[in-house]
């Protein structure tokens, strides 16, 4: 993990926004570098701002990542991520949006652009990955077409 990374999120408890956008049973994932010694794929969202509603958080966090400007959003369920010096619980929304994603950014990583590479995954080729490689919650359901379907809390492995 990054020096950036520790300082910029680390050791404080961070609340974030993360939206689930389907294409067909394909999910949209992030590929982030930086965060680990390896590539870590995780649904777009980022950090809600002190005094930002979560809504407007998981809205500006979809354009910058991916470009994408959301239609409808619902709440689903939440997940808290502890491997310190990262701490994080994480609201989960079933997302849709229009348009074409595109590769964004991240404004907090000025110096170190996290964000390298976005793919809407299938079943099969997310199986490939590494679970160290993917969000936590993906593997929480049998299917992608399952995540909606989740609710209620998920402590994650702090793998």
């Amino acid at each position: 993990m990054s020096s950036q990374t520790v300082e910029k999120f680390g050791n404080r408890i961070r609340l974030r926004v993360c939206g689930l956008l389907f294409k067909g049973e394909d999910l949209l994932l992030i590929n982030h570098k930086g965060l680990y010694d390896h590539d870590f794929w995780a649904p777009p969202g980022g950090g809600v701002e002190f005094g930002e509603k979560a809504e407007n958080a998981l809205k500006r966090e979809f354009l910058e990542e991916c470009g994408l400007h959301l239609t409808s959003h619902q709440y689903v369920f939440t997940c808290e991520f502890v491997k310190p010096p990262l701490h994080a619980i994480e609201l989960f929304f079933i997302v849709q949006g229009h348009g074409e994603p595109q590769l964004g950014r991240d404004p907090e990583m000025d110096a170190m652009q996290l964000i390298t590479d976005f793919k809407f995954w299938s079943d099969e080729a997310l199986a490939t990955l590494p679970p160290t490689n993917r969000h936590g919650i993906l593997s929480q359901a049998k299917t992608l077409s399952r995540l909606p379907g989740l609710r209620g809390f998920y402590p994650l492995p702090n793998m």
